[in-house]
């Protein structure tokens, strides 16, 4: 495989609401923001754009995706979740596309679910809300189920 060429910061960033920006502005065109982001990678030192020939490093706020919808088909052990993404990505959690909580630096958890590659949408507001109606109580704590697999919600300390 070639080496890739690792282009300098050219003002990429994602922030924490999902917004793309190029050099300060938003990305107003969602066909555009949607091509980028099926070349976004997560590396051990960051967030790149990587094409076969070069590699663009990019800000993210948080998580790359935002979780904006989710449907409920089945209950209990048997439930599928599945998610939309702001950029049109849907995920149904599970072994392959696990629930997690990420701690925030200002405290607190902020709930994702894992779309491709490391790459995770955090879940928004509304779609958090609607998960946690569906929290079940077992004996590894509350959670939720999805395909079969269990999703525990972090406790308070």
């Amino acid at each position: 495989m070639p080496k890739l060429n690792v282009c300098g910061d050219i003002g990429l960033k994602i922030t924490r609401d999902g917004t793309w920006f190029y050099e300060g502005s938003p990305i107003g065109r969602k066909p555009l923001v949607k091509l980028f982001s099926t070349v976004l990678r997560r590396e051990d030192d960051g967030f790149y754009l990587v094409t076969p020939v070069e590699k663009v490093p990019i800000e993210v706020e948080g998580e790359p995706f935002i979780a904006i919808s989710m449907t409920r088909d089945g209950e209990g052990p048997d439930q599928r979740l599945t998610f939309t993404t702001n950029v049109d990505d849907e995920v149904t959690a599970g072994p392959e596309h696990p629930i997690g909580f990420r701690a925030e630096p200002e405290g607190g958890q902020a709930p994702y679910v894992e779309v491709r590659n490391g790459l995770r949408a955090q879940l928004s507001r509304a779609v958090y809300y609607e998960l946690a109606e569906l929290t079940v109580e077992t004996d590894e704590g509350p959670g939720v189920w999805s395909c079969g697999a269990f999703f525990p919600f972090p406790m308070d300390e």
